[in-house]
């Protein structure tokens, strides 16, 4: 079968074509292809920067939006980032690699009870979702509750995020994922969690039925980006390598070393996770040891806790006491005097702290 050259164009409308051909090959740098009649043209051609253009004088459309993306914003077009071309089209000239902005945190308390919440919502490919942090703290984090009803393969690419920090603890059932210079499939069984650093590559493979996760991003919008020309896996390549500074780092439950917990009364498990980050982020584990733990602060910038197994009452100044369970979430600003009482023996809870290297402080 024959292979035959398919090109698309925009269409945008001019009033005099001679005033945009200065401005579309020598400010934007593209080259023009065609320009017609001869004696007085009225329509011309440009390609540059993987677009095709055509501006045609009388054009019924509007004159458009071209985004031009150069990781050189600075160089081009003499630094503007925002210009209008003579036939009325805005040209907006923005980084080609996007960078995770962390907006200042707006801090506040917040308890997100499972109980007291509409039914989950349910988002792309048929999964399932809570919001766990509804303010987003301003925009700084984003951290949903997900359960995958059907198991089975999941339809995923190959794929990277640009953010700051994300975490994907498997809460309920299992999920095989693919990671860039980590070898073959990895299988996350509940109580295991894993650190996607900024822009590593990695594909969803398979989940079991009724999967639930639990997973953290930083900031709150990030953006997703699908990499065609990867395929994992793709060996076990630099297993130490960093990303942005950060190492990928898989938890397992069952090789976790029990230690005293940063609340008395508590023990928990170190991911590991604030080394491999170097500070950015501490998640722990934690467990009702006994006894009555006290009160305390901390001053990480933001403290997200997830209870996942058993009961809990929670009191913070200024506020009234929460009786929480299985499913339910709460941020603790930094500074805020907060107790942790009425805990069953079988209470554990997943901690999200960022930055990893703040302290606790006991208040007598």
């Amino acid at each position: 079968m024959e292979t035959k050259d398919i090109r698309a164009e925009v269409l945008l409308p001019t009033k005099e074509l001679r005033d945009d051909l200065p401005f579309y090959t020598k400010t934007l740098g593209m080259r023009m292809e065609s320009i017609f009649p001869a004696d007085d043209p009225t329509t011309a051609s440009f390609s540059g920067h993987g677009l095709n253009i055509r501006i045609e004088k009388g054009a019924l459309v509007p004159p458009g939006v071209l985004r031009i993306l150069t990781d050189d914003v600075a160089g081009f077009a003499e630094g503007a980032t925002e210009l209008t071309a003579p036939n009325g089209t805005r040209i907006n000239i923005v980084p080609l690699t996007p960078t995770a902005e962390m907006p200042t945190t707006q801090h506040e308390f917040v308890v997100r009870r499972l109980r007291d919440e509409a039914p989950w919502v349910i988002g792309r490919a048929g999964m399932h979702y809570r919001d766990l942090i509804p303010s987003r703290l301003g925009g700084t984090i984003i951290a949903s509750h997900i359960r995958i009803p059907d198991g089975g393969p999941v339809p995923d690419m190959v794929h990277y995020h640009i953010v700051g920090f994300q975490l994907i603890y498997c809460y309920k059932g299992w999920v095989d994922v693919l990671y860039e210079d980590q070898g073959d499939m990895i299988r996350l069984e509940a109580g295991d969690c894993v650190i996607q650093p900024p822009q590593i590559r990695h594909r969803v493979c398979y989940a079991s039925p009724d999967i639930e996760v639990i997973e953290i991003g930083v900031p709150a919008e990030h953006v997703t980006t699908i990499d065609h020309d990867m395929t994992l896996p793709n060996g076990t390549g630099e297993p130490d390598r960093e990303w942005d500074g950060q190492k990928f780092v898989h938890h397992v439950k069952s090789k976790a070393v029990w230690q005293p917990h940063r609340i008395p009364g508590f023990v928990s498990g170190d991911t590991g996770i604030a080394v491999g980050t170097k500070g950015v982020a501490g998640i722990q584990v934690a467990r009702f040891d006994g006894g009555t733990p006290p009160k305390t602060r901390h001053d990480a910038d933001i403290f997200f806790t997830f209870v996942m197994e058993g009961s809990v009452t929670l009191t913070a100044e200024g506020q009234p006491a929460r009786d929480l369970q299985a499913g339910d979430a709460f941020v603790v600003p930094p500074g805020m005097v907060t107790q942790l009482t009425k805990c069953s023996d079988d209470l554990e809870l997943l901690e999200a702290a960022l930055r990893g290297d703040g302290t606790t402080t006991v208040v007598a």
